[in-house]
């Protein structure tokens, strides 16, 4: 078949490259796997001087609230949606497959400007040079993915919303860089909720939609697929909608596009058959986080709704309802899928990926109840969350990290 004769193609053509850079997942999950450990270990310095008082707090060149989000939301995450979208967009839509030039120059300009955007923590005149090495990154690797994007294929709804929303992530991510370039403050504030709202959200529910029916329909007996575009086009249309109101210094207004985004999300989980999912590890790993999303856009109405009585806020406990909840869980549950199928082995959950994923749960709940809860010194509740998330994921990446460095043992590509 044409497609398994490109695939092939791929393969010769990266034989004489060390096998890490066999594959765009290897490169890129490797990377996003260090920044996991790196941008929270560098947040929980912050943490331990500013909230445990262990020691003065640095200085740095932004705030460090600002520095967090840069880094995790485009720093982090993009890493893992880079390297899913290179590996199986041209599956689902059977085109020729990234060639290894793109990823890996792709990986190689994302990489050393997140390592030069560390340094410039402590030499600031390398941070604009840095984000510029990001966003040439982003740049390097887009094209590849609208090419497979754009294929003749009668399923490309997803394809195209998550290729389209990274392409405005970039946008987003070039806004700071303008930021830190000498431009207005509000060019920040458009990149930070702007990356969350224009970016991530609608990239991570897109996927969403598409793998979890998917991969429930194959291990869950007389499993009901259930998958409709208007519900999908509903949450990004109201992810927008929320996202230009705080824009615009509207928030208390927000809950007219969380409410139906929160009952669709709801609606979906139920739908999808969440309780049947649970007894299938490696689909709950997808379910769970889903079931957050809905869980934080319902604490952003509330959030909302508080506003405009003028009643307070619930501080950032929706934000990382979102964040870790959403985000970083079905982060955990694909990588982990996409690790296992792309290695050669069983795409099973053992006891450790199990205890990680629900420990994962643990990182999120602990987080939104430090918004509500606030404990002096080594006890602050933020703090012990970058610690738990820095346990979890760490566990994760000594588990699956170097098998991006070891060839398959069955001997296949990729």
């Amino acid at each position: 078949m044409p497609c398994e004769r490109a695939w092939a193609a791929g393969a010769a053509m990266t034989r004489g490259w060390p096998v890490f850079f066999h594959a765009p997942h290897r490169v890129m999950f490797m990377a996003g796997a260090t920044q996991g450990v790196l941008a929270v270990l560098w947040w929980a310095i912050d943490l331990a001087a500013r909230y445990g008082l262990f020691y003065p707090a640095p200085t740095w060149p932004l705030p460090p609230a600002w520095l967090h989000a840069v880094l995790m939301i485009y720093g982090f995450f993009p890493f893992f949606i880079f390297g899913f979208l290179m590996t199986a967009g041209p599956r689902w839509m059977g085109v020729e497959p990234v060639a290894e030039t793109v990823y890996v120059s792709a990986f190689a300009l994302m990489g050393a400007g997140w390592a030069g955007f560390y340094l410039a923590l402590w030499l600031p005149q390398f941070l604009v040079p840095a984000l510029g090495l990001v966003v040439a990154g982003w740049c390097a690797g887009l094209p590849e993915l609208v090419r497979v994007a754009r294929a003749p294929n009668p399923d490309r709804a997803h394809i195209v919303l998550a290729a389209g929303s990274l392409g405005i992530g970039a946008l987003c991510l070039a806004a700071f860089l303008a930021f830190v370039s000498g431009g207005p403050g509000w060019l920040a504030q458009a990149a930070v909720t702007g990356g969350i709202w224009f970016f991530l959200l609608p990239v991570f529910t897109t996927l969403g939609h598409r793998m979890i029916p998917f991969f429930s329909s194959v291990v869950i007996p007389n499993y009901r697929v259930v998958r409709p575009f208007r519900a999908l086009y509903l949450l990004v249309a109201c992810f927008y909608g929320h996202g230009a109101l705080v824009l615009a210094g509207q928030p208390q207004w927000a809950w007219l596009f969380d409410v139906p985004a929160a009952l669709t999300a709801v609606w979906l989980t139920a739908s999808w058959q969440i309780g049947k999912a649970l007894a299938v590890r490696m689909v709950a790993v997808l379910h769970v986080p889903f079931a957050w999303l809905g869980v934080s856009l319902a604490l952003h109405a509330a959030q909302s709704a508080l506003l405009l009585a003028g009643s307070g806020t619930l501080g950032l406990a929706p934000l990382h309802a979102l964040s870790i909840g959403f985000f970083a869980s079905l982060l955990v549950g694909m990588a982990t899928r996409v690790t296992l199928g792309h290695s050669g082995r069983s795409i099973s959950s053992d006891a450790a990926t199990w205890t990680i994923f629900w420990g994962m749960q643990g990182v999120a709940v602990l987080r939104v109840v430090a918004e509500f809860v606030r404990l002096p010194g080594a006890v602050n509740l933020m703090l012990l969350a970058a610690l738990a998330w820095l346990a979890v994921f760490g566990w994760w990446f000594a588990k699956y990290a170097p098998s991006y460095l070891r060839p398959r043992p069955d001997g296949r590509p990729g």
